[in-house]
């Protein structure tokens, strides 16, 4: 026995609202720059968040020197080398049990921040061009080194 399908297309009745053609293009008009407006904020959530939260403000820091501080965005205590007193190439740890969260970078010469206390690269380690300013270091640093340009 062979079984037939019938699909029976009904049409929805059509309802008049009563609104004219201008009326149905404005409130079309209306939900579409809704919805671009939904996307927008959704594609650019960094643009809500930056204008939210003001830039971390820039700490002292004098032409010539390396500056580390204990703490993100350039708080806590103050640590500074200058290439008078800094070998250039050497490892320079930080006193034992001591550690930087943020940083700048006037030396006029690239710097090299480690996690390891001994400048050992199997730990996280970056290197800031002069003029670097890093508010917050993605790992404790622990020790530098300064490089010839």
């Amino acid at each position: 026995m062979r079984h037939v399908h019938r699909t029976h297309h009904v049409r929805a009745p059509r309802i008049r609202t009563g609104r004219g053609h201008r009326a149905c293009r404005a409130a079309l008009t209306a939900v579409l720059l809704t919805a671009a407006a939904a996307v927008l904020t959704v594609l650019t959530p960094q643009t809500a968040v930056s204008a939210a939260a003001p830039a971390p403000r820039l700490g002292e820091c004098a032409a010539g020197e390396l500056c580390l501080w204990e703490r993100a965005d350039f708080k806590g205590p103050r640590r500074t080398h200058e290439l008078a007193d800094t070998d250039i190439e050497s490892c320079v740890p930080l006193p034992k049990g001591t550690s930087a969260a943020s940083l700048a970078n006037r030396t006029g010469r690239p710097v090299t921040a480690y996690q390891s206390a001994e400048c050992a690269e199997t730990g996280e380690f970056d290197t800031y061009p002069s003029g670097s300013w890093a508010p917050r270091a993605d790992y404790r640093v622990r020790a530098v080194k300064i490089w010839e340009s």
